[in-house]
């Protein structure tokens, strides 16, 4: 998998160098001034670098000023021409590594699209990128939801619903302003899912690394990585993501089969993600006091503090989209 993604970054570099090779032509039939002051650039670029081995300070610092003063008159014959200032220059798809995946610019490690990538194979590998086709804000429906009060919490399940689709929509608005975190809990089949899934769908699409992860599939991964870690491919960048990517979404927390182990890890990633500032969705089908029995008082304490709880209440909305698709078919 890393191979291949190398080789997407390869294919992506030497795009942009063509992308760049056919602008620069254009722009130099279009505007020959340019030309000529690249060829400059690219000589002062060189009388620099000889100041700076001889120790020319004074040399260096004129030369740079002269540099500047190039730059902004070509950034204004592009605007000129109407083009934009860095049209010779925003070539690549990440403007962060130019695409190599890793960082240059003194900060340490993979870049963040090289994460999203690796991401995206996971995803694809899932089949979930085909989920968003059908799972996003603009087909979700609060007709499916009933109008009646509901008689546990003395709420309509709609208008229920329309509040945590507003919160929903409050998230992805400011995600990446500041940290929320939500934790979506109520009965099988009223939407949890669902609107996990609207929800990382616009976070992608704002350009957020997002990660959403099944609990059956954490704790399993969770597992291999301890006791069976050798049959595992990359099974610290699998627990990594975990912790820093911007998104995580742990669905149906509650159906797996945990362990004393995997209950730690669980609070360690949860408690790890709230103190580095990294927003989490939490979706299960257990109560806050369910949490705390199946988990643990210091859990269900983390989750009480920095979530904001979202019940969800009603009947079953796959079986009434499943009873409307049938009566219109």
């Amino acid at each position: 998998m890393i191979n291949e993604i190398m080789r997407e970054y390869d294919g992506d570099r030497q795009s942009a160098l063509r992308l760049k090779s056919a602008r620069m032509t254009e722009v130099y039939k279009k505007i020959p001034e340019i030309e000529a002051m690249d060829e400059a650039l690219k000589n002062q670029s060189l009388e620099i670098s000889k100041a700076i081995l001889s120790g020319q300070k004074s040399v260096v610092e004129y030369i740079a000023k002269e540099n500047q003063q190039k730059q902004a008159k070509k950034e204004a014959l592009l605007k000129k021409s109407g083009l934009p200032k860095d049209y010779l220059e925003n070539v690549y798809k990440c403007p962060k590594c130019l695409d190599t995946g890793f960082m240059d610019n003194g900060e340490s490690g993979k870049c963040s699209c090289f994460n999203q990538k690796l991401i995206s194979k996971y995803y694809q590998m899932s089949n979930l990128s085909k989920t968003f086709i059908n799972e996003n804000f603009d087909s979700f429906d609060l007709k499916y939801y009933s109008s009646s009060k509901d008689e546990n919490t003395g709420v309509a399940p709609r208008n229920m619903m329309k509040l945590i689709y507003d919160k929903a929509l409050e998230f992805v608005e400011n995600f990446g302003q500041k940290s929320t975190n939500l934790f979506f809990h109520g009965k099988v089949g009223l939407g949890k899912t669902f609107l996990c899934n609207c929800i990382a769908k616009e976070i992608l699409d704002k350009g957020y690394t997002v990660l959403y992860a099944p609990a059956t599939k954490l704790f399993k991964i969770v597992e291999d990585a301890r006791f069976r870690r050798d049959e595992m491919v990359a099974p610290s960048e699998q627990i990594e993501f975990f912790y820093s990517v911007e998104l995580l979404i742990i669905d149906d927390l509650g159906t797996e089969f945990s362990t004393m182990a995997t209950q730690s890890a669980l609070f360690d990633i949860v408690n790890s993600r709230i103190l580095d500032g990294r927003s989490t969705i939490i979706s299960s089908n257990l109560s806050p006091k369910e949490i705390d029995d199946q988990y643990s008082d210091r859990l269900g304490s983390r989750l009480l503090e920095h979530y904001d709880y979202c019940r969800f209440s009603g009947s079953d909305i796959r079986k009434a989209k499943k009873y409307a698709f049938n009566e219109k078919g």
